[in-house]
Order: C-alpha cells, then sequence, then structure tokens
C-alpha cells in the first residue's frame, strides 16, 4: 500500500478529530485509539502518523467540540437577527429539551467532558480550551437579570442527571423544571 496523499493525509486526520469529537462526548475520552479509528474509517496503524499522542487528540477533539458550539452560538444570533434574548430562549429551550439529552455525541461539549476534564488534573491543552469554551458559554447566556454561570449550571447540571435518569419520567421533568426556571423571567 502506497503513501497518502498531503490532501488525503489532511481528510484523515479531520476524520479523526470529528470522529474523536463525537466519541468522546458520547463514550467519554476512555475510548481506545483502536475503536475511534475504527470508527473514523481508517487503520489503527495511521493514528501515530497523524497524532504524537492520544492526549494530542484529546486536546483537538475538545477544541474542535468548542468550535462546534461557538458556532452554534454565532448562527443562533445571526438567525434571530442580533436579538440576544430570542437566541438565548431557544438556545436553552433546545439545550434542554429530549433531543439533545438523547443525542450526547452532537451535543454540549461542555457537559459530555466534564467528569474527564476533572480527572484530567494536569495543566492540558484540552482543559484549558475546556476551561475557556466553559467561560465563554457563561457569557453568552449572561442577561441583565440572570447571572450566565447560574445559567449554564443550571442547564449542565439538568441536562447530566436528565441523562443519568434517561427512561424515567423524573428525567423529563428535571429538563422541564429547570427550562421553565430559567425563562421565566424572559
Amino acid at each position: 500500500m502506497g503513501r497518502v496523499s498531503q490532501a488525503q493525509a489532511q481528510e484523515n486526520r479531520r476524520r479523526v478529530v470529528e470522529t474523536a469529537s463525537r466519541l468522546f462526548r458520547e463514550q467519554g475520552t476512555h475510548v481506545s485509539v483502536a475503536d475511534l479509528m475504527k470508527a473514523a474509517g481508517l487503520t489503527h496503524g495511521g493514528f501515530y502518523k497523524q497524532f504524537a499522542s492520544k492526549e494530542a487528540l484529546i486536546d483537538e477533539a475538545t477544541a474542535h467540540a468548542f468550535g462546534e458550539l461557538a458556532q452554534h452560538h454565532k448562527d443562533g444570533l445571526d438567525q434571530y437577527a442580533g436579538q440576544r434574548d430570542a437566541a438565548q430562549r431557544a438556545l436553552i429551550d433546545a439545550y434542554l429539551s429530549a433531543e439533545h439529552r438523547d443525542s450526547a455525541a452532537a451535543g454540549c461539549p461542555a457537559a459530555a467532558l466534564a467528569t474527564d476534564m476533572a480527572r484530567d488534573g494536569g495543566e492540558s491543552e484540552a482543559r484549558r480550551v475546556y476551561t475557556q469554551g466553559v467561560g465563554d458559554f457563561a457569557g453568552f447566556l449572561a442577561a441583565e437579570d440572570q447571572d450566565g454561570l447560574i445559567r449554564l449550571c443550571t442547564m449542565i447540571g439538568a441536562l447530566v442527571l436528565s441523562r443519568a435518569t434517561k427512561g424515567s419520567p423524573l428525567s423529563e421533568e428535571i429538563l422541564t423544571t429547570a427550562r421553565e426556571a430559567l425563562t421565566a423571567t424572559n
């Protein structure tokens, strides 16, 4: 088998980062390199041609996930013609929905990666990106009458608890209660 072109190598790397971003949000960063590469449709042996280590991939995949989140916020503002309150309300409604609860792979990296980042314990690039992303998300959620950190903590807590209780009536009640509390004054 011959060498891949530079363009194909870049495409393979992009595919691995996107796949890792989804799998890490869905299953955690403990996903094996072999499983990750299989999910990306590539061979395990090609991993170390693209990345120095799994930690380097975690760094990139975390940045990718928070980049998607930032783009989602920008798109929301664009969709609501700069009406920040309407964009925030739409985000809260979508965030605290059964669809988001059931779609961890495409969901919020702040909720999905929290436990992995807490266990990291170091000063990795992934943790730096995560911290910055959480701060940016809280900043987006800030309103005249509500602190962004309070909103974010409520949203993430509700999402995590609803995922942990999925399949029970409590799961939906958690989402509904948090959504109503956050949107009552808007």
